[in-house]
């Protein structure tokens, strides 16, 4: 793992991070290696949950990385309609590397998904599954919490509509 300077601003920043956004099959072995690993470090042990990671839905989704050279620093999936939701598009699996955090790189990272939401499916109802900590966050892109707070392995979520 690179240790990088992030204390910089925003618009170099933006140039450091490489984005690509890949079906599954587009994925090479390394970089779905990389993705599963990171994903696991921050929703398995840092976030200590147990939980069915590969839930079959990778291989319909879009996969969305920022890489600041080798390094995966954000990833998110990007799900199709009638895959998690009949009526929506999802995006999910929305995470930053912990070396990477409090940097903006996941505003850059959901500035950056919602360009690819639009690219792939045009103008579409978006519909998420938010850690409750994290409501504030997704709000600041016009996510509008619907319905009450409930479990999800174990962690507080709450379903969110823009």
């Amino acid at each position: 793992m690179v240790n990088v300077d992030w204390s910089i601003h925003h618009s170099q920043l933006t140039k450091m991070i490489t984005w690509q956004c890949k079906s599954f099959s587009e994925l090479t072995v390394e970089e779905l290696y990389k993705i599963l690993q990171l994903r696991s470090q921050v929703f398995v042990v840092e976030q200590q949950c147990a939980y069915q990671d590969c839930d079959g839905k990778d291989v319909e989704s879009f996969h969305l990385t920022g890489w600041h050279h080798d390094q995966l620093v954000a990833y998110c999936r990007i799900i199709p309609k009638g895959i998690s939701y009949p009526d929506a598009v999802s995006i999910g699996r929305v995470l930053t590397a912990p070396s990477a955090r409090r940097k903006n790189i996941g505003k850059l990272l959901m500035a950056k998904a919602f360009e690819e939401v639009q690219n792939l499916f045009g103008n579409v109802t978006l519909k998420i599954s938010a850690q409750v900590y994290l409501r504030r966050f997704y709000e600041s892109f016009a996510f509008i919490s619907k319905g009450e707070i409930y479990l999800e392995d174990g962690i507080e979520h709450i379903a969110m509509e823009k």
